[in-house]
């Protein structure tokens, strides 16, 4: 079994600014406020946060169960 990963670099797909950030362990995260353009992102259809959505990193539940709190 390996590690879960806590950290997510997040791509912003209204300006492509990406900011590594550190992922919530005990809930889904379901909107990020852009850094850079101010956008508030929310995640795509069918995907639990916007780190399943937009990050380098699938979420804390999807690492380890294959599905998230969401569903």
């Amino acid at each position: 079994m390996s590690a879960v990963l806590l950290e997510s670099t997040i791509t912003c797909p209204h300006c492509s600014h990406a900011e590594t950030e550190t992922m919530p362990t005990d809930a889904c995260q379901f909107f990020y406020d852009c850094k850079a353009c101010g956008a508030l992102i929310r995640p795509k259809q069918g995907d639990c946060c916007v780190f399943c959505s937009y990050g380098s990193v699938k979420c804390p539940p999807i690492q380890n169960q294959g599905s998230c709190c969401a569903r």
